[in-house]
Formats: structure tokens, C-alpha cells, sequence
């Protein structure tokens, strides 16, 4: 059995059991424990599992199934959300039209943005405020303000959404599920994310590998619909040529 078919086999008896021992895994598996514990280093350097005093626990889904805040988010992943930043910045060129979406990673790559004579448009305040201090062209679009993610959303902001049209975009999305695609807790922001994803040419979808592998309430678009940028592709989505890694440093 190779690597990437244990790895799944380790994650289905997560998924099914809650929490997985070292010795239980080598016996079903037919392996050393050794190579147990290295797969689980694998695994947990992903985010998709935690790994526990001689054994491992599935994650906490909170991040997928309620909205963090921006406060809660900031710190979580962060350096895989830097090097996700730093990448998805380089690709905007002087003449894109360029939606922005509301979220720590997408705050991130406002950062590492330098000089760009790009228009951008978002539904995030605080990216606009951010672009603006840059002295770079914004339109922060109407709508409701959600407190939890600064975002807006509503009639006003699909009605300014439904009149652009898009040349690069860059999203967040709380869970990457195979099935059921790119999900997000909130259905007025999901509606938000679908409008604008859908009005772009090349759209973006920025992940951290924690990320993969859980379904948050709504589905904001396909998994085929959108390139994702993460710093590491778990093995039960490496089939999808559509998942790119940037590589760190």
C-alpha cells in the first residue's frame, strides 16, 4: 500500500471513529508503527488531523461550520496564508480588473501588493480601506455590513456585482469539500461569493490545507469552478488538476 493510499485510509477511520491509536492503525494498515507516526506527521503538517499523545483526533469543524471573526482568523495558519499571499499578489497585472474578497488571506495579499495600477473592487471593508491607504483605485461595493467578517452583502452588493466584469479575482471559502465544492456558513455572503465568482475570468480560490476535506452549510461555487492556491494538496485531492501548491520561501 502506498503512502497517499494509507493517508486515506487513515482519514476515513478519523471521519469514522473520532479518534485513531498508532498500534490500531498499524495492525489495519499491515505497517510499522513508525510508519504510522511519519504518515501522521503528513497528515497533521496538512491540517487534517491533530495528532494526540500515541495516536491522532479529527479536527474541530468550527471553522467551517459558524463565520470566525477576523480576530479569530488572523492567527491561524498563518504563515501558509503569507505564502498564499505573496504568490496570488505577483499574478495581478497593471491593467486587471480585480475582485477582492473579504478574509484574512485575501487581507494578506492587499500587503504584499506593490505598485500595481490594477482597479479592484470588494465587498471587504477593511481591504478597501487597506487599498486605499495605497493610493490604488477601489470600489467598496453597498450592501449589509456582517460584523464577524466585515463583509458586505444583500441586493445593493449583488446589484453592483452583476455589473463587472472581472479579469482576476481571489476568494476565501471556509471548507473545500470534493463533492460539494467551495462552502461558506453564511448564505447572503455565499450568494456574494457566487455573483462575483462567476463574473471573472480567472478566479482564484486562496486555502490554507485546513481547509480541505470539510463542508461548511452553503456551496458558493464547483470545484472545477475556480484554480486553488494552498501550500500543500492532501492526497485525497490530488486528482484534481485544478489545486496548484506554491512552494514555500
Amino acid at each position: 500500500m502506498i503512502a497517499r493510499q494509507r493517508q486515506n485510509e487513515i482519514l476515513h477511520s478519523l471521519k469514522e471513529e473520532g479518534t485513531v491509536s498508532v498500534s490500531e492503525l498499524a495492525d489495519k494498515l499491515g505497517v510499522s508503527e513508525s510508519t504510522v507516526r511519519r504518515d501522521l506527521g503528513e497528515l497533521s503538517s496538512m491540517g487534517l488531523l491533530e495528532k494526540v499523545h500515541g495516536g491522532a483526533t479529527a479536527l474541530d469543524d468550527e471553522q467551517a461550520l459558524r463565520d470566525l471573526t477576523l480576530d479569530e482568523r488572523v492567527g491561524l495558519h498563518k504563515d501558509d496564508k503569507q505564502e498564499i499571499a505573496r504568490f496570488a499578489a505577483k499574478l495581478v497585472g497593471p491593467n486587471d480588473c480585480v475582485y477582492l474578497d473579504a478574509g484574512t488571506t485575501t487581507h494578506l495579499i492587499v500587503e504584499a501588493l506593490d505598485g500595481t495600477k490594477a482597479r479592484y473592487v470588494t465587498d471587504s471593508v477593511t481591504n478597501a480601506l487597506s487599498l486605499a491607504e495605497k493610493n490604488m483605485k477601489v470600489v467598496l461595493v453597498g450592501g449589509e455590513l456582517k460584523s464577524a467578517t466585515e463583509a458586505l452583502v444583500g441586493p445593493e452588493a449583488l446589484e453592483t456585482l452583476l455589473r463587472y466584469h472581472f479579469t482576476l479575482g481571489f476568494w476565501g471559502s471556509n471548507g473545500i469539500d470534493a463533492t460539494q465544492g467551495f462552502t461558506t456558513p453564511d448564505c447572503s455572503e455565499a450568494m456574494v461569493k457566487r455573483i462575483s465568482l462567476e463574473h471573472c475570468e480567472r478566479p482564484y480560490v486562496v486555502a490554507d490545507p485546513s481547509k480541505f476535506g470539510h463542508c461548511a452549510a452553503v456551496s458558493f461555487g464547483d470545484l472545477e469552478k475556480a484554480t486553488v492556491l494552498t501550500t500543500q494538496v492532501p492526497p485525497a485531492f490530488q486528482r484534481f488538476k485544478n489545486i496548484k501548491t506554491v512552494l514555500k520561501g
